[in-house]
């Protein structure tokens, strides 16, 4: 397993990302948009998620494929995002075809960042716009760290931010991870500068540290933020040809990339929650083994993906919590 060129998830061919965020709001979203539509599927973890349209993500529902997904800030107020993004995925003529109408199918998730010192005194909802932007905004390359859906984003340590990372199977399939971290545990060990996720890391792209010769005491942790302030939202992406059952079955398996690099994760005060998408663009050569293989490859991926997303954040005045970066780096 090596990283793909970029080491984001628009290795995966025929995916683009797109950020938007407002400095003095404290706050920004992160559209992942495709060429075409793609299966989707979603696996909750975390006790208080916030999420539209996630029910027709079952296997079971009419529509098997998505135009975008969005990861936002803003709590229940960030779901506006979605809305933003339709708006301009219909623009374009997307969408799924209803008579001579089109409705774009975006699901999105949202993180909780309303108390991170940011001017949250909007007389209109901000994150209608801030999607629309985003989609605008969609390329191949984009901003890691301190932006998008991770711009206000903090952890039980550090501030947190927006993360993504990639590898390239044997087989010659692509997985990526996309995620915004404003987790309620902490992505490195104890306060110390290793990363949780060390075990898994590819050519230094967090520091290349590995992990502490001692490990703290094992001790029950203490919440390091109040109820509903935490969640991490992600998405994991193949360009292998997945149904959405199995689709599923990759966001359940990426979740232990969560568990590896965020201690403790998946709590009842989080929203933990992972998207998959697959582009079906790479047949599976064997059911069974690649499938195997792409399990355990998006769970290394998201491990990844989030400790970049903490490496990478830069420290901005008022910044609520210290940047790794400033301590660290």
């Amino acid at each position: 397993m090596r990283a793909g060129p970029r080491n984001t998830i628009t290795d995966v061919a025929g995916l683009r990302v797109g950020n938007a965020q407002d400095a003095r709001l404290r706050s920004g979203c992160t559209v992942l948009v495709g060429d075409a539509p793609f299966a989707a599927a979603v696996n909750v973890m975390g006790g208080a998620p916030g999420t539209r349209e996630t029910d027709l993500l079952a296997p079971d529902r009419l529509v098997q494929q998505v135009d975008a997904l969005v990861l936002s800030g803003g709590s229940a107020f960030g779901l506006d995002a979605c809305g933003g993004v339709a708006d301009g995925l219909r623009a374009m003529g997307r969408g799924f075809a209803v008579g001579d109408q089109r409705v774009p199918i975006v699901p999105g998730a949202i993180l909780f960042d309303l108390l991170n010192g940011g001017d949250k005194r909007w007389t209109r909802n901000p994150y209608g716009d801030l999607g629309a932007a985003a989609l605008a905004a969609a390329a191949v390359d984009f901003d890691l760290g301190t932006a998008g859906a991770g711009y206000g984003a903090t952890t039980g340590r550090w501030k947190g931010g927006l993360g993504s990372a990639s590898a390239v199977l044997g087989s010659g399939i692509t997985v990526g991870a996309l995620v915004a971290v404003n987790a309620l545990g902490s992505a490195t060990v104890g306060d110390g500068p290793q990363f949780w996720a060390a075990p898994w890391e590819i050519g230094g792209e967090f520091g290349g540290l590995g992990l502490p010769d001692v490990f703290p005491a094992t001790d029950e942790p203490p919440p390091m933020k109040r109820p509903g302030e935490a969640t991490t939202i992600a998405i994991v992406a193949t360009d292998a040809a997945l149904s959405q059952a199995e689709c599923l079955r990759l966001a359940t398996a990426a979740q232990d990339g969560m568990a590896r690099a965020l201690v403790p994760s998946h709590t009842p005060l989080d929203g933990d929650l992972v998207f998959a998408a697959a582009t079906g663009a790479r047949g599976l050569a064997d059911p069974l083994a690649d499938g195997f293989a792409l399990g355990h490859a998006a769970a290394c991926v998201l491990a990844r993906a989030i400790a970049r997303a903490v490496y990478i954040a830069e420290a901005h005045p008022g910044d609520p919590q210290p940047a790794w970066s400033a301590r660290f780096g």
